[in-house]
């Protein structure tokens, strides 16, 4: 096993470009460092300075490097992403500026993502499936051809790609030469599924993961609740690695056994949070890995 670790904006309560309840992207790169991290995720487009010189200086200052950056839109209606193009582009073009590799691509989500109320099916079928599987295979040809980057897909909650089922349908129907695996422990895990076991069956198709767990007492109330993923932030839905469901012991045994060698990132969703909460958090997480001999 070879991995290396990074973080998130999201482990800061990021979740868009720009938010009054967001922390300052200088106070967030700064802790990053105090919590002894070297590499980071981009985050959603523009939280970071755009600039690539900039970006690069800011970055160089802290000795930080990327690993990379998420994409995410409407992948089964065109005509709901109609930038789309533009959004890679752009999202390409700053993440090998400044030395990143993986592209993150994430399905738009069914619901609100500030209400939580239904815009779309829980599930597609047929043509819209369809759709969807040929708009990841445009996307990664583009990721790669023009930029030399790697995109992998993150099955993620109350978007068309978040069950087990969902996600192995999506295995066998996608190209695993040019489509692999963002695992998130935390998303598979908050939809019933067991990051351990699903590790060792799909492992090849994994290329990059998302370190994160589960409260499974929250994780209780959102399901018997119908509580949209709107509201995980605030309700604590995602926990730290040493509390929640997730065994990560036994992940990091699955990880020596089939030779990973990349990425790991860890996640914790906070948004909305105070801006005080993410750093002692962030270093307790850190000590925990290490603990486990994770990075």
């Amino acid at each position: 096993m070879s991995l290396q670790i990074g973080t998130a904006p999201v482990s800061w309560g990021v979740w868009f470009a720009d938010d009054c309840k967001q922390i300052p992207w200088q106070r967030f790169l700064d802790e990053v460092v105090e919590a002894g991290y070297q590499s980071i995720e981009l985050g959603p487009y523009g939280y970071l300075p755009t600039d690539p010189v900039r970006l690069r200086s800011e970055l160089s200052q802290r000795m930080l490097n990327v690993s990379g950056t998420f994409l995410m839109g409407n992948l089964e209606n065109p005509s709901k992403w109609p930038d789309r193009d533009r959004t890679v582009e752009r999202t390409c073009e700053l993440l090998a500026a400044v030395g990143g590799q993986f592209v993150v691509l994430i399905d738009d989500t069914y619901t609100d993502p500030f209400t939580g109320v239904r815009t779309g099916p829980t599930r597609l079928v047929a043509e819209p499936w369809e759709h969807l599987i040929a708009a990841v295979h445009e996307i990664a040809d583009k990721v790669f051809t023009q930029y030399r980057l790697t995109l992998v897909y993150h099955p993620h909650a109350e978007t068309h790609v978040e069950y087990e089922d969902q996600i192995e349908q999506f295995l066998q129907q996608t190209d695993p030469a040019r489509v692999s695996l963002c695992l998130d422990l935390g998303h598979l895990a908050y939809r019933g599924g067991d990051p351990v076991s699903f590790m060792r069956r799909h492992h090849k198709r994994i290329a990059y993961l998302h370190l994160k767990s589960v409260d499974p007492k929250v994780r209780n109330v959102f399901h018997e609740q119908s509580i949209p993923f709107s509201r995980a932030g605030e309700m604590n839905l995602f926990c730290e690695p040493s509390v929640g469901v997730v065994n990560f012991s036994a992940f990091r045994d699955v990880l020596s056994e089939v030779h990973y060698q990349g990425w790991a990132v860890v996640e914790q969703d906070l948004y909305p949070c105070r801006f005080d909460k993410p750093l002692p958090i962030a270093k307790r997480t850190r000590a925990y890995l290490r603990q486990l001999g994770l990075g």
